[in-house]
């Protein structure tokens, strides 16, 4: 507990954490299991190329999600790119610079240039009326992304690409376990796609996968995820090495048996955060539809430096030095990295709740790493901040002139 100033780890006290709290921690299922798993991979001698935990872990998420198709990949930035290329994708594509750089690379590796839209302010998703607005005759698909697995508004952006003649897909890799009007993720618009990585709350180390209902787009991704094989000694298309291998996909199934405990365990620490941040001024906390499924994978802060007299990026480093690894997602934007940042140099103007909340948000630990008391002790300490916010930033601004005087 932070009691004065000098308890601060950032003004010379001890960090409240003796260990390191990270955001996105893996989630490790039983080891018992997962290592009986293993020893049948390597007994099997069969390590790769559609494998039998493979062909279980793709049916049993088609089957979660309702779908017909489900192709695994060796990761999401991958899933993306066959997927892109499998579908014909070129010209333009209108998507968020708020989001991971892999949704937008994924387009840019295909020479497809990325058309960026803002956001709105409530979801930090695609905002449907200025994705209207930036349709051209170069525009050949809509890539929304479900961000923090909180869905985009499907309805309208499916309505907006049937009404235009686009392909629509949806980047979901924050969103498997979520469903939208009862629905789940991953069966939306012509196809979405996971990610499995290792920061995700159900992870197969490093992995992805593309989940659609068009089986002849299915067929094509699946030719492109292993080099245009269509038989043992037939090429039949372009393609690359995409395939996800068993180690990777027995890591899958056994996260999958305790999918249910890791969102357990996520809704725990986010309901604990929600009730002990509610009434702190200046801090405001996305929530979840309680109406819907949800992983509860991200716990996200909004700063509000004017009411609360420290930056986003000020309590982020008194944080660090507590040993609480909060995060900035997605800072500072896709359009501020490059290539974009040289391709579109003026994208700012047309971005400014994009902007605003790359300056805002803040993502806090959670995850199966961590406890209830572990969450009340970060709770603690970010109300000590906010509510010594003038004295700490008069104590870090002096320490700052202090330290640039001795040069």
């Amino acid at each position: 507990m932070k009691r004065t100033l000098g308890d601060l780890a950032i003004l010379g006290g001890s960090s409240a954490f003796s260990e390191k709290l990270h955001v996105g921690r893996p989630n490790i299922p039983d080891k018992r299991v997962l290592l009986r798993r293993i020893e049948d991979v390597l007994d099997s001698k069969w390590l790769t190329n559609d494998g039998p935990y493979l062909q279980e872990f793709e049916k049993r998420i088609a089957e979660l999600v309702g779908v017909r198709n489900c192709i695994a990949t060796c990761n999401g930035t991958v899933a993306l790119e066959i997927l892109a290329r499998a579908a014909g994708l070129e010209g333009e594509v209108i998507l968020p610079s708020f989001t991971f750089i892999a949704t937008s690379h994924s387009l840019q590796w295909l020479g497809i240039q990325s058309v960026f839209c803002d956001i709105e302010s409530g979801t930090h998703n695609l905002d449907p009326d200025q994705v209207e607005d930036l349709i051209t005759d170069r525009t050949t698909a809509i890539m929304g992304v479900h961000l923090w697995g909180r869905p985009c508004n499907i309805a309208r952006l499916v309505q907006i690409a049937q009404q235009h003649k686009l392909q629509i897909f949806f980047d979901a890799s924050h969103a498997f376990g979520c469903s939208y009007q009862g629905q789940m993720i991953g069966s939306f618009g012509n196809a979405e796609v996971f990610s499995f990585h290792a920061t995700k709350f159900l992870n197969t180390f490093e992995g992805g996968a593309i989940v659609t209902n068009d089986d002849q787009l299915a067929d094509q991704v699946r030719l492109m995820r292993s080099f245009g094989f269509a038989d043992y000694d037939s090429v039949v298309s372009v393609g690359t090495n995409g395939k996800m291998n068993e180690l990777c996909a027995a890591m899958g199934v056994s996260s999958l048996d305790e999918m249910e405990h890791f969102i357990a365990a996520n809704q725990r620490n986010y309901e604990r955060y929600r009730e002990a941040l509610s009434k702190i001024p200046g801090l405001s906390m996305i929530h979840y539809d309680e109406k819907e499924k949800n992983n509860f994978q991200y716990v996200v802060l909004e700063i509000e430096e004017e009411a609360i007299g420290l930056s986003r990026d000020e309590i982020l480093s008194i944080l660090w030095k507590e040993n609480i690894l909060a995060r900035r997602y997605f800072y500072p934007g896709c359009h501020k990295m490059e290539p974009y940042r040289s391709l579109f140099p003026n994208a700012s103007e047309r971005l400014p709740i994009t902007e605003r909340a790359a300056k805002q948000v803040l993502c806090l630990p959670t995850g199966t790493a961590i406890g209830v008391d572990d969450v009340t002790k970060v709770c603690d300490v970010l109300k000590y901040i906010v509510h010594n916010a003038d004295e700490i930033g008069r104590r870090l601004h002096l320490t700052l002139k202090e330290s640039e005087s001795s040069f």
